[in-house]
Protein backbone atom coordinates (compact mmCIF):
# COMPACT_ATOMS: atom_id res chain seq x y z
CA UNK A 1 0.00 0.00 0.00
CA UNK A 2 1.41 3.39 -0.94
CA UNK A 3 1.15 6.60 1.08
CA UNK A 4 -1.81 7.94 -0.89
CA UNK A 5 -3.85 4.76 -0.34
CA UNK A 6 -2.88 4.66 3.34
CA UNK A 7 -3.94 8.31 3.77
CA UNK A 8 -7.29 7.61 2.10
CA UNK A 9 -7.82 4.60 4.35
CA UNK A 10 -6.85 6.61 7.44
CA UNK A 11 -9.35 9.34 6.63
CA UNK A 12 -12.02 6.76 6.03
CA UNK A 13 -11.46 5.36 9.52
CA UNK A 14 -8.85 2.69 8.78
CA UNK A 15 -5.78 2.17 10.91
CA UNK A 16 -3.42 1.19 8.10
CA UNK A 17 -1.59 4.55 8.19
CA UNK A 18 -0.35 3.89 11.73
CA UNK A 19 0.78 0.42 10.63
CA UNK A 20 2.51 1.92 7.60
CA UNK A 21 4.38 4.36 9.85
CA UNK A 22 5.38 1.55 12.20
CA UNK A 23 6.72 -0.49 9.27
CA UNK A 24 8.93 2.31 7.93
CA UNK A 25 12.66 2.27 8.51
CA UNK A 26 14.25 4.87 10.82
CA UNK A 27 15.45 8.05 9.16
CA UNK A 28 19.08 9.08 9.56
CA UNK A 29 19.18 12.71 10.70
CA UNK A 30 22.15 14.90 9.80
CA UNK A 31 24.78 15.33 12.48
CA UNK A 32 24.70 18.87 13.94
CA UNK A 33 27.81 20.95 13.26
CA UNK A 34 27.93 22.10 16.88
CA UNK A 35 27.37 20.73 20.36
CA UNK A 36 25.62 23.97 21.31
CA UNK A 37 21.83 23.78 21.12
CA UNK A 38 20.57 26.20 18.48
CA UNK A 39 17.26 28.01 18.08
CA UNK A 40 15.91 28.88 14.67
CA UNK A 41 14.36 32.33 14.22
CA UNK A 42 12.99 34.02 11.15
CA UNK A 43 14.27 37.50 10.29
CA UNK A 44 12.66 39.67 7.64
CA UNK A 45 15.16 41.82 5.76
CA UNK A 46 14.84 44.15 2.81
CA UNK A 47 16.16 42.43 -0.31
CA UNK A 48 19.03 44.91 -0.68
CA UNK A 49 20.14 44.28 2.92
CA UNK A 50 20.00 40.52 2.46
CA UNK A 51 22.04 40.76 -0.74
CA UNK A 52 24.70 42.81 1.07
CA UNK A 53 24.82 40.26 3.90
CA UNK A 54 25.06 37.40 1.41
CA UNK A 55 27.90 39.14 -0.46
CA UNK A 56 29.75 39.74 2.83
CA UNK A 57 29.29 36.09 3.81
CA UNK A 58 30.47 34.90 0.38
CA UNK A 59 33.56 37.11 0.63
CA UNK A 60 34.39 35.46 3.97
CA UNK A 61 33.65 31.95 2.69
CA UNK A 62 30.94 31.32 5.29
CA UNK A 63 27.17 30.97 5.24
CA UNK A 64 24.77 33.86 5.70
CA UNK A 65 23.43 32.42 8.95
CA UNK A 66 26.94 31.98 10.34
CA UNK A 67 27.83 35.59 9.54
CA UNK A 68 24.60 36.91 11.05
CA UNK A 69 25.25 34.85 14.19
CA UNK A 70 28.78 36.30 14.42
CA UNK A 71 27.44 39.84 14.08
CA UNK A 72 24.79 39.25 16.73
CA UNK A 73 27.35 37.75 19.11
CA UNK A 74 29.69 40.71 18.52
CA UNK A 75 26.86 43.16 19.15
CA UNK A 76 25.90 41.40 22.38
CA UNK A 77 29.55 41.34 23.49
CA UNK A 78 29.63 45.11 22.96
CA UNK A 79 26.66 45.49 25.29
CA UNK A 80 28.45 43.77 28.15
CA UNK A 81 31.88 45.36 27.58
CA UNK A 82 33.46 42.13 26.37
CA UNK A 83 33.43 43.40 22.80
CA UNK A 84 35.02 41.49 19.98
CA UNK A 85 36.59 43.66 17.31
CA UNK A 86 36.85 42.68 13.67
CA UNK A 87 40.30 42.47 12.14
CA UNK A 88 39.24 45.02 9.51
CA UNK A 89 38.39 47.54 12.27
CA UNK A 90 41.77 46.95 13.94
CA UNK A 91 43.57 47.51 10.62
CA UNK A 92 41.64 50.74 9.98
CA UNK A 93 42.47 52.01 13.47
CA UNK A 94 46.17 51.22 13.04
CA UNK A 95 46.24 52.86 9.61
CA UNK A 96 44.58 55.97 11.05
CA UNK A 97 47.30 56.23 13.72
CA UNK A 98 49.97 56.67 11.04
CA UNK A 99 48.17 59.60 9.41
CA UNK A 100 48.66 63.14 10.70
CA UNK A 101 45.53 64.58 12.19
CA UNK A 102 44.04 67.81 10.89
CA UNK A 103 44.72 70.67 13.30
Amino acid sequence: MDRHDATKQFHSGGERLAELIDESRPVELPTPDTDTPMVSRSVRLPLETYERVRAAADARGIGVTTLMRQWIEAGLADLDDSATVSLADVRRAIAALGQPSAA
